[in-house]
């Protein structure tokens, strides 16, 4: 589990690298723009929402024009956010509002909206999830199916949307799978040779029968997956190992969707994991629009 900070060092990095890509390297220019644009024109801009959603990564609004004013060697925006991360939005909100060179609004609107859109849809999805689950004492939890280079920002707004971070990557956690167990011999001795070398870090264990969750609590493990079991078995699997062990958390994994998820969050599991709010998640609509 991570904290709820926005990730400005990550964000950097993926700012520079998408305008880099846009610009054709940190020396590029954008040929539109640069001839039909005169260097002192100014401008007002509002980012809109097109359609309803929970917004995340607000704070790059900012940063982009910021980045784009350096590399052309303009006068920054003065931007004024109207909504914060976590927000529910209307169509037709005006997320922010940006004064100032014209060159500078343009340049950097895509890499603004490709990466505020992907997150905010990222934030919607999850918050349709958490929506789902209130009051069952569950909680949604994201995976590591992220894109290549915008995990921190990616689990920031599933934070944003009012989901929870699981691991943030292979050095954090330990997750014994099925293909541990069979490199390993047995789901016994996978645990046994991870608590032996990284002593220190906790270890969750993928099962899939009632049977193998108990013996993984037997071994010592204190975090289950409880990986694309029924309802029934799941609830099966929870109630054994509620009686056998304390303090055991249990997750419910694979294959969910919102139709089945409160069902599957009634049987008493605590997390319900799903790939699909990175992975799967559609945008959200947001647009830049010159005012004046």
């Amino acid at each position: 589990m991570t904290d709820q900070a926005f990730p400005e060092t990550d964000a950097l990095t993926v700012i520079r690298t998408a305008l880099d890509e846009d610009l054709g390297g940190p020396d590029g220019v954008d040929v539109t723009t640069a001839a039909t644009i005169p260097v002192e024109q100014v401008s007002t801009a509002h980012v809109v929402a097109r359609e309803g959603g929970a917004l995340a990564g607000i704070p790059l609004v900012a940063m982009v024009f910021d980045q784009v004013a350096r590399r052309i060697g303009a006068e920054p925006l003065q931007v004024t956010t109207t909504r914060s991360d976590g927000d529910v939005v209307a169509k037709g909100d005006v997320v922010a509002v940006l004064e100032g060179s014209t060159q500078v609004t343009l340049v950097g609107e895509r890499t603004m909206l490709n990466l505020v859109c992907r997150l905010s849809g990222i934030a919607t999805h999850t918050h349709r999830w958490a929506e789902r689950l209130e009051g069952t004492g569950a909680t949604v939890l994201d995976t590591r199916k992220t894109t290549p280079g915008l995990r921190a920002l990616e689990k920031y707004a599933v934070r944003a949307g009012g989901g929870t971070n699981k691991r943030m990557g292979l050095y954090d956690v330990a997750m014994i799978k099925d293909n541990h167990k069979l490199a390993a011999g047995s789901l016994s001795k996978a645990y046994a040779a991870v608590r032996a070398q990284f002593p220190d870090v906790p270890v969750q264990v993928e099962v899939t029968t009632t049977q193998e969750a108990l013996e993984s609590v037997a071994v010592g493990a204190r975090f289950l997956l409880c990986d694309n079991m029924s309802v029934d078995l799941l609830r099966e699997t929870v109630q054994a190992v509620r009686a056998t062990a304390e303090h055991v958390e249990l997750e419910a994994t694979g294959g969910l969707t919102l139709d089945v998820a409160r069902a599957y969050a009634e049987t008493g599991v605590d997390y319900l994991s799903v790939g699909g709010l990175t992975h799967s998640s559609p945008i959200l609509d947001l647009a830049l629009d010159l005012v004046d």
